[in-house]
């Protein structure tokens, strides 16, 4: 990249899934955006659910697949007339095939702020080493 040349930061609008299935909620379905890490020890998915709490987060791993399901609410202006709602409403829902060189049993996810961070520590068989040559 040339030194001169800027970056342009864009903020991304939810993007609606489209799917042939037929939906259990009423609602737009939204795939969150994601980002994914790896280091020799650890895979990290960090995905963007605004809106969403830990209530309303369901995180599952079932046959080698981890799904992710959000559902935000529409917020409940109780002495006050809505003007103008920008926010959507709906479901998050992402999945993802987990390889059997992750820790199934040790997956951890956190909530915070809106960002959904799943830790999947790699198996130590997984985990790369450093062989030692020796000299006949």
């Amino acid at each position: 990249m040339a030194k001169n040349e800027e970056r342009q930061i864009e903020a991304t609008q939810k993007r609606e899934l489209a799917t042939g299935a037929e939906a259990t909620h009423p609602g737009p379905l939204f795939s969150p955006a994601v980002d994914i890490f790896e280091d020799a020890n650890q895979i990290t998915v960090l995905a963007d659910m605004p809106g969403v709490t830990t209530a309303g987060l369901d995180v599952d791993l079932r046959e080698g697949v981890l799904t992710l399901r959000g559902r935000v609410e529409p917020i409940a202006a109780q002495h006050e007339q809505v003007v103008l709602a920008e926010w959507s409403t709906g479901t998050f829902f992402r999945q993802f095939t987990v390889s059997n060189a992750i820790d199934q049993a040790a997956i951890q996810a956190v909530l915070t702020d809106g960002v959904l961070r799943l830790s999947l520590p790699k198996l130590e068989a997984a985990k790369p080493r450093k062989i030692k040559v020796q000299s006949a």
